[in-house]
């Protein structure tokens, strides 16, 4: 594992230093650091995504989905997620 996890630092380092690769990485890291978010506080806070969907009131996939990234989801949808983990959504710009 160390190996692997050694040698994608290298692999990110090396992509990082190619602007175009830079370019994507900042266009997407608001949603990932979101998503991280999400996932770091339903993981604290022991719910399944099941028990997310039905708190927002949708389904299981679409949480799974947004947890993937596949998904860009609308202000609304997290204003429901973060209800739904007992939490306050909150946009700073800066």
């Amino acid at each position: 594992m160390k190996c692997n996890s050694v040698r994608a630092k290298d692999i990110n380092k090396e992509l990082l230093k190619d602007k175009e690769v830079i370019k994507e990485y900042d266009k997407l890291k608001v949603r990932y650091d979101i998503v991280s978010e999400i996932v770091r506080i339903r993981a604290k806070e022991n719910i399944t995504q099941a028990e997310l969907a039905y708190k927002v009131g949708t389904q299981k996939s679409n949480i799974s989905r947004l947890e993937s990234g596949n998904y860009n989801p609308s202000i609304d949808f997290l204003n429901k997620v973060a209800r739904g983990l007992g939490k306050e959504l909150v946009v700073e710009f800066k």
